[in-house]
């Protein structure tokens, strides 16, 4: 059997790879990047193979031989739209009629509102038509996605956020544990809705509180202020806007997603906050 993980020399993807190499033999899992200088470097011993999601050819001569794959989603914005880059991979699985694909998602892809979650729908629709067995694993929100919250708290015990929703953070490790589970599994869903237990901000600075020993402030901005306490740290504005931007997903409603998918595949539970913010400083 082998099993592939693509853009693998992404942060996700390493994360995959250490935990599939604890579960199947190094010589059994293909990793694919499009630097495979840098690929080589980190996962010595595995079967390296350079392709890109811009190529459909690269992608095709990558999954030869590849039974299960873990298909990792691009990160928008290139010079490609994503769905051509997705469309162009699923291409390539059916042309070497993999046996089962694993593809990270979004939360609640097929009935959210948000702007992220449109391209992740237009794969998911993508792999339903293609007739290979898959599983949608439907990712709420990484913790680490929230480092400029957690390192102005930690650093000057105040910090600020603008969204009034909340999200089931977790820790990125957990997702990509998850994702190689059910890589491996012998019965997977069709769908995991992937999530943390769901806390809004105020939750998050407690949490941060706790981890840190420390009295923080955490303060409720409208988008405007927080934009302009962007600016003040030295950002333009397109940049502060973006920045803000992370935060939208949360204020519409779009990972205020419950579910208990992502421990029951772990089989334990899931990092408290303080433990898991903790642990993000501790690596900072």
């Amino acid at each position: 059997m082998k099993y592939a993980i693509t853009a693998a020399t992404g942060h996700f993807g390493q994360l995959a790879y250490h935990y599939l190499q604890e579960l199947v033999a190094v010589k059994d899992i293909v990793v694919i990047a499009r630097n495979i200088e840098k690929a080589r470097e980190l996962f010595a011993g595995a079967d390296v193979r350079e392709a890109d999601y811009d190529d459909k050819s690269s992608m095709t001569r990558a999954f030869a031989g590849v039974d299960r794959v873990l298909f990792i989603s691009s990160q928008p914005g290139g010079p490609v739209p994503r769905e051509t880059q997705h469309q162009n991979v699923v291409d390539a699985l059916v042309a070497n009629n993999v046996s089962f694909v694993a593809y990270t998602s979004f939360a609640q892809a097929d009935k959210s509102i948000s702007a992220l979650a449109s391209d992740h729908l237009v794969t998911e629709h993508a792999l339903i038509a293609s007739g290979l067995p898959y599983s949608l694993l439907r990712n709420n929100w990484y913790l680490e996605n929230e480092m400029g919250f957690i390192t102005a708290g930690a650093s000057q015990h105040a910090t600020s956020y603008w969204a009034s929703g909340r999200a089931g953070w977790a820790l990125e490790r957990e997702y990509a544990e998850a994702a190689v589970k059910v890589l491996v599994s012998d019965a997977p869903k069709a769908i995991y809705e992937f999530s943390g237990s769901v806390n809004d901000y105020e939750a998050l600075g407690l949490a941060l509180a706790q981890a840190t020993q420390e009295k923080i402030t955490v303060t409720k901005e409208t988008l405007a202020e927080y934009v302009a306490t962007f600016e003040k740290s030295g950002l333009p504005h397109d940049l502060a806007a973006l920045f803000a931007s992370f935060q939208s997903p949360i204020d519409e409603g779009s990972l205020d997603v419950v579910s208990t998918d992502l421990a029951d595949i772990l089989g334990r539970d899931l990092t408290p906050l303080p433990a898991a913010l903790k642990e993000i400083l501790a690596r900072n």
